[in-house]
């Protein structure tokens, strides 16, 4: 059984309607991590929340500004690298970054679980 190895976690809070330039600010992220070739991102979005104004987000009748968490994993050396290219593209918003320890799972070939869920090749 492999160890788990040190890493960072990423997280950025900001709301759906953030812009990079053309794009939406997620989306901008996510293609930002690929041309990096960052491990891992991922995009949620919240049903509710607020931030340093106070002001709750939520979806409305009338607007939609639910908040969204971007989460990225890699190693210590590539966070350090993304960190100041994503606090560039960003307006307002939060970004946080913890500790953590991953272990990266993939079922060989063979297995009961690849068998149930094979690999795309």
């Amino acid at each position: 059984m492999s160890a788990y190895q040190p890493a960072k976690l990423m997280r950025l809070h900001f709301s759906e309607h953030h812009r990079y330039k053309d794009k939406l600010l997620y989306e901008a992220i996510v293609e930002k991590c690929l041309e990096l070739r960052i491990a891992g991102t991922t995009v949620l979005r919240g049903f509710e929340g607020f931030g340093e104004k106070a002001q709750i987000h939520r979806s409305h009748l009338f607007t939609h500004e639910l908040p969204i968490i971007v989460t990225i994993v890699d190693s210590a050396e590539n966070i350090e690298r993304l960190a100041p290219i994503v606090e560039a593209m960003m307006d307002t918003g939060l970004i946080a970054i913890s500790d953590v320890q991953i272990k990266r799972i993939h079922k060989s070939e063979g297995s009961p679980a690849a068998e149930i869920y094979p690999a795309r090749g």
